[in-house]
């Protein structure tokens, strides 16, 4: 299994114990993960929850009044050791 689709997997399972419902799936570029947020999630549990995405390489969360609450994270897949790592036009 690739390091970051571990890493999320290891997040999605510290939020699923922590009685959020996630899903994680893999992209060209990096791995996501997601979680359903109940209305009835306790305050104090914002803070443990925000303790495991702060893992992740970026994290956030979407609010809707039509489709309630998901908190995203993503987990970046690793860089090229050689090669053309920064892009076309950015080359040494």
């Amino acid at each position: 299994m690739p390091a970051s689709r571990a890493r999320a997997e290891d997040i999605a399972s510290r939020l699923t114990a922590l009685g959020l419902t996630t899903r994680v799936e893999g992209h060209a570029r990096y791995t996501s993960i997601e979680a359903e947020v109940p209305e009835a999630l306790p305050a104090g549990s914002w803070r443990e929850v925000l303790e495991v995405v702060a893992e992740a390489d970026r994290f956030g969360l979407l609010a809707s009044s039509l489709t309630g609450r998901t908190l995203w994270a993503a987990v970046h897949k690793a860089v090229p050791a050689t090669g053309d790592v920064r892009g076309p036009g950015h080359q040494r």
